[in-house]
């Protein structure tokens, strides 16, 4: 997972001479009991691993001096202040990695073979009284690895590659220790059930993104006059009474909209304590994000918070990128803010896609289509699972720069971070 990276070596091959591999860094979310989030997993990317001793060891300090990472604000625009949590090679252990990544808001993780060297567990002490946190990932129990466990703060089982039995023994040999379980690639909702049962409380995976249907669900009453917003915000110029008199007909959203126009984000001189100020204080650009913000935030209702924010740094990654390669920068925001729809409404994108309204391109972007309009995002879903052969086959059909998209998604997660945070 932490692999270093320079740029491609020329050859012969027409995909490896379109892409360029750069530095770059993703984040996945880890989701307690609760469906809050707990920390998130930094993927790192650079050039191909050659070899114990080779570049990999040096990833984690080429990647953290690109991205600034040693420093504590710069590392909390990227994890919401909360933990990080690191795969770090044996190769890689040092007490260097104090310079590199803040020890407190750090979890190193470790996958360490059945029988840890005196060494490596020497290292271990050391870093943990500079005030790092350890997890083993994939671990197997073995008599050895008992130093190695009593300094272990979290245990990362694959529930995908692991059998029932074998995690039931794994929580027996680990019982009365303090160690927090987290199950990994927890990818659908009967996989996070399974987990909670074993006992698990801490998990890794997008299973939340995926639809949960409701029994006799029905759409919200104001869900049509929504979608009647969304398509008057995408009127230039807006019309402010139009829009005016839309949002005031829908109460929740009106304070959501006020409530987010008056956060620190928008750094306004005076509050605003009308639809109308906040059209005129702001600017169609700004008032139109804001709105359609209020609106996901509507649509989310109950949903783990986590899943707004993966709209929202989707909506401003797309837009930003998107305008770069000559889309159009709303019609992308929607797209990313959007793509999330059906896990938000439990309900397949199928079913809710003909009431939007978007562009027939947007909308078939929003079915899967891979057209012009998905390009962006169809790199952002890869980047996000860690995915780069994914990446790197959608930079080389869409003609995309991965070296300026990894520092557009930086900037995005810090953009939709500072926003939830400032709206509270």
């Amino acid at each position: 997972m932490a692999t270093a990276t320079i740029p491609a070596a020329s050859s012969v091959d027409t995909i490896s001479e379109a892409i360029s591999e750069p530095h770059s860094v993703t984040r996945q979310p880890i989701l307690d009991l609760q469906g809050r989030v707990h920390g998130f997993e930094l993927l790192f990317r650079g050039r191909p691993e050659s070899g114990e001793n080779g570049p990999a060891s040096q990833t984690i300090f080429e990647t953290a001096a690109i991205y600034k990472l040693e420093k504590p604000s710069e590392l909390k625009k990227l994890t919401g202040k909360l933990t990080a949590f690191v795969n770090c090679p044996e190769n890689a252990l040092s007490e260097q990695l104090a310079q590199v990544l803040p020890a407190s808001l750090t979890v190193l993780v470790l996958s360490v073979s059945p029988e840890p060297s005196p060494e490596l567990i020497s290292t271990c002490e050391k870093l943990k009284a500079l005030g790092f946190r350890l997890a083993l990932d994939d671990f197997r129990w073995e008599p050895q690895c008992e130093p190695l466990v009593k300094l272990t703060d979290y245990v990362i089982v694959d529930v995908g590659r692991t059998e029932p039995e074998e995690r039931r023994e794994l929580f027996e040999r680990l019982r009365g220790q303090a160690i927090s379980m987290v199950a990994k690639n927890v990818e659908t909702q009967a996989a996070h059930r399974q987990a909670r049962e074993e006992g698990f409380t801490l998990f890794e995976g997008y299973y939340f993104c995926q639809p949960v249907a409701k029994r006799n669900r029905r759409p919200p009453a104001n869900q049509l006059l929504r979608l009647e917003i969304l398509q008057a915000l995408q009127q230039s110029p807006l019309d402010l009474r139009k829009v005016s008199e839309l949002v005031k007909r829908d109460g929740p959203l009106a304070y959501q909209l006020l409530r987010l126009a008056n956060s620190p984000l928008w750094a306004l001189r005076q509050a605003v304590l009308s639809i109308q100020d906040a059209l005129m204080t702001v600017g169609d650009d700004a008032f139109r994000r804001i709105a359609t913000m209020a609106i996901a935030t509507e649509f989310n209702g109950d949903q783990p918070a986590e899943l707004l924010c993966m709209a929202m740094v989707r909506a401003r990654f797309c837009e930003v990128a998107g305008a770069q390669h000559g889309l159009d920068p709303f019609g992308q925001y929607l797209l990313g803010l959007l793509s999330l729809l059906p896990a938000m409404q439990g309900q397949p994108m199928s079913d809710l896609a003909s009431a939007l309204p978007v562009s027939p391109e947007i909308r078939e972007a929003l079915m899967g289509a891979k057209n012009r309009e998905r390009t962006v995002l169809g790199w952002l879903e890869n980047s996000e699972r860690g995915d780069w052969a994914g990446c790197d086959a959608a930079a080389v059909a869409g003609g995309l720069n991965q070296e300026k998209l990894a520092k557009i998604y930086v900037e995005a997660v810090a953009w939709a971070e500072a926003a939830l945070h400032s709206a509270g």
